[in-house]
């Protein structure tokens, strides 16, 4: 693994990992090199080395930047005050972003589970994704006890199921032929979900 933080990648690293996040969603890290990840950046396979080192190592900075990208969202659409509900809309919105982005995104996380899982130093994603995500959802589900929108005990065990739930919602919306047609309809249910998980009423609005 390179000693190189995300922030401190320059314009030219950043699109290398870029590229290797789209490559990674269209054909999965073990159907591509560094050939193809260098082909779809636009620069040579020595300057990709350079940069990065090994395969792996690129893939990692990917992971990790597609993981920060994705967290940085959710936040962003959190930011305004709001009700539980509202919070909950907020977030469903910001995780079901279109079908092909939300396509490729799931594919490109399979990879990642897979390799946090086999990969020794992938292994620290997990951990990553976990005190993230889980930590996001948790924030969420305290708000929504605060102003008694969700009747929950454990916010912590909650954001466990609520991200089950969505990643659930995913993998049984990626596996429908219409996949393109009902993301709307996915997500839609995905929010009623949520709302009967955490207790609250169903959502009307």
């Amino acid at each position: 693994m390179t000693s190189k933080t995300i922030a401190d990648r320059g314009a030219r690293e950043m699109e290398i990992i870029r590229s290797a996040y789209r490559m990674m969603a269209r054909q999965g890290s073990h159907r591509i090199t560094l050939v193809d990840i260098a082909r779809e950046a636009g620069v040579s396979k020595a300057l990709l080395l350079y940069h990065f080192g090994t395969k792996e190592a690129l893939l990692h900075d990917a992971m990790h930047w597609a993981l920060e990208r994705t967290a940085e969202r959710i936040r962003r659409r959190l930011e305004p005050a709001m009700n539980g509900k509202e919070a909950i809309r907020s977030l469903v919105g910001a995780v079901f972003v279109d079908a092909a982005a939300n396509r490729d995104f799931y594919l490109f996380y399979l990879d990642l589970v897979e390799h946090a899982a086999r990969v020794p130093m992938f292994g620290g994603l997990s951990a990553m994704l976990t005190e993230i995500i889980n930590g996001l959802y948790a924030e969420v589900i305290a708000t929504g006890v605060e102003d008694g929108s969700f009747a929950v005990t454990d916010a912590d065990l909650a954001a466990r199921h609520m991200r089950a739930l969505i990643e659930g919602t995913f993998l049984q919306w990626m596996q429908t032929p219409d996949w393109e047609k009902t993301h709307r309809e996915w997500r839609d249910a995905c929010c009623q979900s949520l709302f009967q998980l955490l207790g609250a009423a169903p959502d009307r609005g």
